[in-house]
């Protein structure tokens, strides 16, 4: 989501954008297709081989046609180590974009590129863990369409909990159903089911009448029933880079109950929720019963303050026009638009 901002984005503001994609991807933006979708290999060690050769194949005719292109800027969203290795042989600078906590391939591609390299981390928190490979990343907070995460004044009644994500257990949906049934609170969920054994064996023995599982839903639909609910509830069961979802509640004035890891202590300020305990159940249940307690416009002042995507994209023209201002870099004019490839 946060690629199909900064690219739709940029070209409303003049800039001439290439987005390199899988098949699948928003036909409006017109990408440059380069394979099929390759999902995620849960438990299947054959399949991860096959997507680990599809998207080597990928970037490598990504970068391929990057160099021979007449590209301003590389904007690298990836979490492959190729486009990192490859920086030297480009004619454009690279701007890397980290998404999560270091990881043995990502790492191996930060040392393999060098000082010729700029970084945006999306949290402090993220910074931190990336502080013994990067010394020095902008961060760069993610932003979200306030027009499509609208303000709800009032929550439903009956009153319920929503929470939303892809259904895997770094996420922790059935540490989220537990506390919603211990606060007292129907639960409604959304989200695409990826692993499916974590659902047979966590949330299938859970289900009640006192759960709705509406599927993976466009952001439309996720706005409106995100935006009824009293609390949204976030459990991921890893130190969470950034959170989205938070960013989404807050926008539709939907108080969040979080567990305190990565970044969220940062981002669930009193004003907008409460944080939890990692990984506890019972705390979880206190933080859902004092959120659901706060006021919505302030949470939906919080979301305006924090997460416009229009503010997003602000800074990262900045940093465009920072990384031109290099003395190895021909510096473009001021106000003139930028060729970028997004990768």
């Amino acid at each position: 989501m946060q690629t199909h901002l900064l690219a739709r984005g940029l070209r409303e503001r003049g800039h001439d954008v290439v987005l390199f994609a899988s098949q699948g991807s928003d036909p409006a933006l017109e990408p440059r297709t380069v394979c099929a979708a390759t999902g995620e290999a849960f438990n299947d060690p054959v399949r991860a081989l096959e997507v680990d050769a599809i998207e080597f194949a990928a970037y490598s005719n990504i970068l391929e046609a990057v160099a021979e292109g007449d590209f301003d800027l590389v904007h690298n969203n990836s979490l492959h180590d190729l486009p990192l290795r490859a920086v030297r042989n480009l004619r454009a600078p690279m701007l890397t974009v980290l998404h999560t906590p270091p990881f043995p391939s990502l790492v191996a591609g930060v040392e393999a590129a060098g000082t010729d390299m700029t970084y945006a981390v999306v949290s402090m928190t993220l910074a931190q863990d990336w502080q013994l490979h990067v010394s020095a990343a902008h961060i760069v907070g993610n932003g979200i369409d306030l027009s499509t995460f609208r303000f709800e004044a009032d929550a439903a009644r009956p009153s319920y909990a929503f929470w939303s994500g892809r259904i895997v257990p770094e996420k922790g949906l059935h540490l989220a159903i537990d506390a919603a049934r211990l606060a007292g609170l129907p639960l409604v969920f959304a989200g695409p089911r990826n692993d499916v054994c974590y659902w047979n064996a966590e949330i299938a023995p859970r289900v009640g009448s006192d759960l709705t599982d509406l599927g993976h839903l466009p952001h439309a639909d996720l706005a409106h029933h995100l935006g009824r609910a009293c609390v949204a509830l976030v459990t991921p069961r890893w130190e969470e880079p950034f959170g989205l979802v938070v960013a989404e509640a807050v926008a539709c004035g939907t108080p969040v109950a979080a567990f305190a890891r990565g970044a969220l202590p940062d981002l669930v300020t009193p004003s907008c929720g409460r944080c939890a305990r990692a990984d506890d159940v019972e705390d979880l249940a206190r933080a859902i019963r004092e959120a659901c307690r706060l006021d919505r416009y302030s949470c939906r002042s919080y979301g305006e303050a924090m997460f416009d995507a229009g503010t997003m994209i602000d800074t990262y023209e900045a940093l465009y026009r920072t990384i031109f201002a290099t003395p190895s870099r021909v510096a473009a004019e001021p106000g003139q638009a930028l060729d970028a490839a997004a990768v």
